[in-house]
């Protein structure tokens, strides 16, 4: 860990912050934000916190509550007493048993330049209706809009 990385800010149980906190120093949060965190560095969330906002961090390790999106340049770790209900986005994330977490996903360890998503694939239908018969796989019928002509 470098000197950048340790935590040199601790906002305590007590505290309650209404507005956006930058800093680039790591910091620990254990009180209440109501508003967006932006670290170049280090985050830590603690059991007792509770935040209402976006993080953009380096890497962020949270055991308290998370209402809004994470986006980590490096690391998210998810300690087994999270709760967060939103997006998260990073290079590599980690997750214990027993949290809670409502959201969307983005883990890409490649970083920002990796490649494109592929499209999805459409599931192939097996027919099992007769058991003397060796299963047959039929394409799905077609979905969505089509072009419709009199």
């Amino acid at each position: 860990m470098s000197p950048q990385d340790a935590v040199r800010t601790t906002i305590g149980e007590d505290v309650e912050i209404t507005g956006n906190i930058k800093c680039e120093s790591g910091i620990q949060i254990n009180g209440k934000l109501n508003g967006d965190l932006t670290c170049a560095s280090q985050a830590q969330i603690g059991s007792s916190c509770s935040v209402k906002g976006n993080l953009s961090v380096e890497t962020v390790s949270i055991m308290g509550q998370v209402n809004g999106n994470i986006t980590a340049k490096d690391k998210i770790e998810l300690k087994s007493t999270a709760k967060l209900h939103g997006d998260i986005r990073a290079r590599r994330l980690t997750v214990e048993d027993g949290v809670t977490f409502v959201g969307k996903v983005e883990v890409n360890p490649g970083g920002a330049g990796g490649s494109k998503p592929q499209e999805p694939r459409q599931p192939v239908v097996a027919d099992l209706d007769d058991e003397d018969e060796p299963v047959k796989e039929t394409p799905p019928e077609p979905q969505g809009k089509g072009i419709f002509r009199r």
